[in-house]
Parts: C-alpha cells; structure tokens; sequence
C-alpha cells in the first residue's frame, strides 16, 4: 500500500495526531476505489473513508464515505 503523501515533510507525527471528525478514531492510510489515496478510521462500528487531495486531508463529515 502506497503512503498518501500528506505534504509538510510529511512528518508522522501529524499524521498519528490526525482523527476522524465523526468517531474521533486513529486514521490510516488506504486506498480508495479509484486508486486514489484515502484516510481510513478505525472505527468497527461506523468505519469511513476520507479523500486525500493534492497532498491534504479533506477530514470533512460531508467527504467521507462509508467502507463497506
């Protein structure tokens, strides 16, 4: 699996700092459907996906989409 390239230097301690805004869970990184870089929760309960952009997290409830 490929690291999303979060920009910054890419420093993993923003990366472990990051939560999901809905479950407030750990993110991981992951792929999307279309290749594209994602951020995954780790939520057993409402797991969800998170766009990465250009290098940049869009963490918002309206972006995310369910893992099934």
């Amino acid at each position: 699996m490929t690291t999303p390239d979060l920009g910054a230097g890419d420093a993993q301690w923003v990366r472990d700092a990051l939560r999901c805004p809905v479950t407030r869970t750990p993110l991981r990184e992951g792929t999307g459907p279309d290749g594209e870089p994602e951020l995954h929760n780790t939520s057993p309960d409402q797991p969800l996906a998170y766009p990465v952009r250009n290098g940049v997290p869009v963490l918002l409830p309206d972006e995310a989409r369910p893992l099934g």
